[in-house]
C-alpha cells in the first residue's frame, strides 16, 4: 500500500516552508508592531466549547475526537441502534479539533482574565482544521494569523485592524479589496424588508453572493421561505453604495442608524492615514459566522482568482458564552494557505528568499575534508548558513549538489589550499572565481 495524507492536507517541502514563514514573519512584525502580543492554545478543544459558535453548518464542519479506549462502551445504544450520528456524537467524543483561533481565544480570555490587562492585544499563529470539502484555496488543514482585542468598545480598533490588514498586504505586494459592512446594517436590511426573525437565514444566503450570483441567494431565501416582497426589496437595498442612501431606507430602524453610525466613527479614524490598498464600503458583505455584532471586514487579492485572504469582524457577546459578560472584542484573521497560493501565483516573493544557505564546502580528500570542517566551524561562528559536502567524492557530485542546494557560492579545498591558507572561493551565479583567505571570503559574505 503507497503512502498517503488525508485528503485536504498538505506537504509542504523545505523551499515552500520558508516561503510560509516568510509570510508569518512579515504578519508577526506587523502585529509586534502595533502592540499585539502573543498567545497559543490547544490543538483539540472541549466539543462544548466549540458547538453552537459557528452556526448550524460551521457545527457540521467540526472534527471530532473519539473519546480514549473503549469508545463504544459507553455510546448511547439507543442513537447506535438507530444509526443516529447526531445524538451518537455526545457519548463517544467530548472534544474536537478547533475550528478557528477566535473562540479558543474568547474561551482563554475567560480562564484568564485575572492575569491580563484589559483592552488585552494577542495574535496567534496556530493550525486549524474543517471537515470542508476541499477544493482550490480551501483546505482541511490550514494555518490562521489571527490579531484581536478585548475590553474595549472603541472604533478606533477596527481602524487599527483595517491599517494592519492594509499595511502587511503592501509588505507582501500583494493587491487587495479590503471590504467593510457591518452587521447592524444587515439586522437594518432585515427589518426594513419585514423579516427581523429571518435574519440568519438572509445573512447565510448573502453571505454566497459572490459565489451563486443574486438568483442563487434568491433560491436560498425562497427555501427558507422568505416572502417574495422581502426578497425584492433586500435586492433592491443590496444595490445601495453610500451610507448616506442608506440613511434613508433605515428611517424605522434603530438598529441599522446604529451600524452606519458605527462606519462614520471607523471612517473618522482610518481615513487619517491614506490606504496603499483599495478599501470599500460592500453593504452585501455578510460574513456567515453567528458571533460578529458590528464592523466586519473581508479581503479579497485583486490579481489572482481565488476566496478571500482574510476576514473578521467585532463580535460583543462572545465571551459572554463562556460567563464573561459584557467585554467586546474585535478581531481579523489572516488566511495564510490562501495567501500562500496567491503570492505563488504572482511569484511575489523576494528574490533569493529560498536561498538560506550561503556557501557549501567542497573538499578533494580526507586531509582536506578535515580542514574545511575547521573552515565550516569558523563560518558557523560568524554567523554565516554554511554546509560540508558529508565526504570528499568526485568534484561533479559535489557541484550537482551545491546545484541543488541553490548554493550560491562554493568554498574549494584541496592540498594546496591546505599549504597556502588561500581558498578557491566560486561564485555560482556567475562562474567567476577568487583566490582569498578564509577572513577575506567571511568578511565577503557578511
Amino acid at each position: 500500500m503507497k503512502p498517503s495524507i488525508p485528503k485536504g492536507t498538505r506537504d509542504f517541502s523545505p523551499q515552500q516552508v520558508i516561503k510560509r514563514n516568510y509570510i508569518f514573519d512579515t504578519i508577526k512584525k506587523v502585529f509586534v508592531k502595533y502592540g499585539y502580543l502573543p498567545i497559543e492554545t490547544p490543538t483539540m478543544e472541549n466539543l462544548s466549547t466549540l458547538t453552537g459558535k459557528y452556526g448550524e453548518e460551521g457545527d457540521k464542519l467540526l472534527f471530532k475526537v473519539l473519546n480514549n479506549g473503549d469508545y463504544l462502551a459507553k455510546a448511547n445504544p439507543d442513537a447506535l441502534a438507530e444509526k443516529n450520528s447526531t445524538k451518537l456524537t455526545a457519548s463517544i467524543s467530548k472534544r474536537g479539533m478547533r475550528y478557528d483561533l477566535t473562540v479558543p481565544f474568547a474561551r482563554y480570555v475567560v480562564m484568564h482574565q485575572n492575569d491580563i490587562a484589559f483592552p488585552f492585544k494577542r495574535y496567534q499563529i496556530q493550525p486549524v482544521w474543517r471537515a470542508d470539502r476541499p477544493q482550490k484555496g480551501r483546505y482541511q488543514e490550514f494555518y490562521q494569523c489571527d490579531v484581536d482585542v478585548v475590553g474595549s468598545d472603541s472604533l478606533m480598533y477596527e481602524a487599527e485592524l483595517v491599517q494592519i490588514y492594509d499595511e502587511v498586504f503592501a509588505a507582501l505586494k500583494v493587491r487587495t479589496e479590503i471590504k467593510v459592512n457591518n452587521r447592524k446594517v444587515l439586522v437594518g436590511i432585515a427589518e426594513a424588508a419585514g423579516i427581523p426573525d429571518q435574519f440568519m437565514d438572509m445573512t447565510i444566503a448573502i453571505d454566497k453572493l459572490d459565489k451563486i450570483g443574486f438568483s442563487g441567494v434568491r433560491e436560498q431565501m425562497e427555501k427558507k421561505e422568505i416572502p417574495t416582497s422581502a426578497i425584492d426589496k433586500i435586492e433592491s437595498i443590496l444595490k445601495i453604495k453610500s451610507l448616506s442612501e442608506l440613511k434613508e431606507v433605515f428611517s424605522s430602524s434603530e438598529t441599522g442608524l446604529k451600524g452606519i453610525e458605527e462606519l462614520e466613527s471607523f471612517h473618522k479614524y482610518f481615513d487619517l492615514k491614506t490606504p496603499t490598498n483599495e478599501v470599500v464600503f460592500d453593504i452585501t458583505l455578510a460574513r456567515g459566522l453567528n458571533y460578529y455584532t458590528g464592523c466586519i471586514f473581508e479581503v479579497k487579492a485583486k490579481d489572482v482568482e481565488i476566496g478571500s485572504i482574510g476576514g473578521g469582524g467585532r463580535y460583543d457577546d462572545l465571551t459572554g458564552v463562556f460567563g464573561l459578560k459584557g467585554v467586546s472584542g474585535v478581531g481579523v484573521s489572516f488566511g495564510a494557505a490562501r495567501i500562500f497560493d496567491v503570492m505563488e501565483e504572482l511569484n511575489a516573493y523576494p528574490e533569493g528568499l529560498q536561498t538560506q544557505l550561503k556557501v557549501l564546502l567542497i573538499a578533494f580528500d580526507d586531509t582536506a575534508h578535515n580542514y574545511a570542517f575547521k573552515a565550516l566551524n569558523d563560518l558557523r561562528s560568524a554567523g554565516i548558513a554554511s554546509e560540508l559536502y558529508p565526504e570528499p567524492a568526485k568534484l561533479k557530485k559535489q557541484m550537482k549538489y551545491a546545484n541543488a542546494r541553490k548554493a550560491p557560492f562554493v568554498i574549494l579545498i584541496g592540498q594546496e589550499e591546505i599549504d597556502s591558507g588561500i581558498l578557491s572561493f566560486k561564485n555560482m551565479e556567475t562562474g567567476d572565481q577568487e583566490k582569498l583567505n578564509l577572513e577575506s571570503i567571511i568578511e565577503k559574505l557578511k
